[in-house]
């Protein structure tokens, strides 16, 4: 053979990245596992721990939270200080907090380790993209790189809440947590030993440690304020107070990100309007849309009697509809008709969907109401976000592309969050109504769940007339696959928020 036509050597690291595609796809499958895992085991959680319903958010909030806070800091701080470093110290500090949460013997324990949770998923998961893309610089390798990526990320989220309805039933709600040791212990070995570091530019270039933290307060006392309202009255001293606390907290946030040289969210790219128009709507779909897992959850358990292997499979229709059209489909819509006629009527199917959750009782039947409810949530979650991102992303410059995809998928989280808190605390205040009105519980429960799923399909109907209103859709031709398969990776977290 000769020397011009000698097959090439793949280098040792040629092959190694692809193992460490492995390792990164790991970490994130534990983290879209953890956002989903812990819905089915909510009514278990709150009869061992006595959660009362209201309370009983912040076991969803808590990690929500903390994610969302973390989010932009963690991706700025592996610029810094490296990649590697940051990520294993994420996965370090996430199977650390579940095995805290596996142990919890009280609500405090539990929502702590929670909290620690969230940042340790927002450390490990900000980096994965800049890891994959530093490791694939070929596009060919990257596009397949990428689609693993996403495979892993949406098969999580879905696979979650029929794991979580397994462990919860055979064994007991500690094992949804305790699952991510061996799976936290694998990767960070093997991510030592797998994954290049990147040279960091050093601690001293600047992170926004306060402002992440700010941003944290005022989230928590907010949510806080909503949650114990029920108990103080929405216009008490108490409610008032920690309400205000919250709102100084955010306007220090503002100020600061003002001031700062480098602040965690640089508020110029608030100016871009396809950016901030395109997160409003994303928020209304979102607080009205991800609290179907939280309040369906319970529904299934103390309403219908559902087990939790029977709750996890019910779940299923939703979040494997979510995963199909997220994974390529969404994206063939878009480049044929456009974004927003295909964002715009799946957020309608999506209203539909809450509309039809609007009407259970304690004898709805699941084939007939449920799974077409389902079905339409899922339909039109899948086709929606996808378009949303592409038209936040549209206007902002490439040097802040980084940023502006961050800020969006962190203010649907932020608006998950909020929406739960004041959709769940509405619903246990119905509920206590109806009861001590003289209705059955399982009566009262379906009330108070009811009137939270029309709330929150009024939401998500008003996010579609925002979007009809205020979005500048780009028509298909303007639109290209390369764009488009960008978008779709970064789509691919927003399945955590369920």
């Amino acid at each position: 053979m000769t020397r011009g036509t000698e097959a090439p050597v793949a280098s040792p690291r040629s092959r190694t990245r692809w193992w460490a595609l492995v390792v990164v796809c790991l970490g994130m499958f534990m983290n879209s596992l953890d956002g989903s895992i812990v819905n089915v085991a909510l009514p278990q959680i709150q009869r061992e721990l006595h959660f009362s319903q209201s309370n009983l958010i912040w076991v969803v909030d808590a990690f929500t939270i903390t994610f969302a806070s973390f989010l932009l800091m963690a991706g700025r701080l592996g610029d810094l200080v490296g990649r590697k470093s940051v990520f294993l110290g994420g996965i370090a500090l996430f199977t650390v907090a579940s095995v805290a949460c596996g142990v919890a013997t009280t609500p405090a324990m539990l929502i702590a380790g929670r909290f620690a949770q969230g940042m340790g998923g927002a450390f490990s998961a900000s980096v994965i993209i800049a890891i994959i893309v530093t490791e694939f610089p070929e596009s060919v390798d990257r596009s397949r790189a990428m689609s693993a990526y996403i495979m892993v990320t949406v098969s999580g989220g879905a696979l979650g809440l029929l794991v979580g309805g397994v462990l919860t039933q055979t064994l007991s709600w500690h094992w949804i947590f305790f699952i991510n040791l061996p799976i936290g212990v694998v990767t960070f070995f093997l991510g030592r030993a797998l994954i290049d570091e990147n040279e960091g530019l050093g601690i001293r270039n600047g992170v926004d440690i306060t402002g992440s933290v700010l941003v944290t307060l005022a989230l928590m006392l907010a949510i806080y304020a909503i949650i114990e309202a029920n108990q103080y009255g929405w216009l008490s001293v108490h409610t008032l107070g920690y309400g205000g606390a919250a709102a100084v907290l955010l306007a220090a946030f503002f100020v600061l990100e003002a001031r700062l040289a480098k602040p965690i969210m640089p508020l110029r790219i608030l100016r871009i309007s396809t950016l901030t128009n395109s997160s409003v709507v994303r928020g209304f779909l979102a607080a009205g849309a991800f609290t179907t897992f939280f309040l369906a959850a319970l529904y299934f358990e103390k309403v219908l009697g559902y087990s939790p292997i029977r709750t996890g499979l019910a779940f299923l229709p939703i979040s494997l509809s979510m995963g199909v059209l997220s994974a390529g489909i969404t994206a063939r819509l878009v480049l044929r008709f456009g974004n927003k006629p295909v964002l715009v009527p799946g957020m309608f199917a999506a209203m539909v969907g809450l509309l039809l959750l609007a009407t259970i009782n304690p004898h709805t039947n699941y084939v007939t109401v449920i799974l077409p409810a389902f079905l339409l949530i899922g339909l039109g979650a899948g086709v929606s976000f996808m378009p949303l991102l592409s038209i936040a992303m549209h206007d902002v410059p490439s040097a802040d592309a980084g940023l502006g995809s961050g800020i969006v998928n962190v203010s649907m989280q932020m608006a998950a969050a909020f929406g739960l808190a004041v959709l769940g605390t509405i619903a246990a205040n119905h509920t206590r109504t109806l009861e001590a009105s003289g209705h059955s519980i399982p009566d009262a429960l379906s009330g108070g769940y009811r009137l939270s799923f029309l709330i929150g399909a009024i939401c998500v109907g008003v996010g579609a007339v925002v979007a009809m209103v205020l979005l500048k859709g780009q028509p298909a031709e303007a639109l290209d696959r390369q764009t488009l398969r960008v978008i779709e990776v970064e789509n691919a977290n927003e399945p955590m928020a369920t």
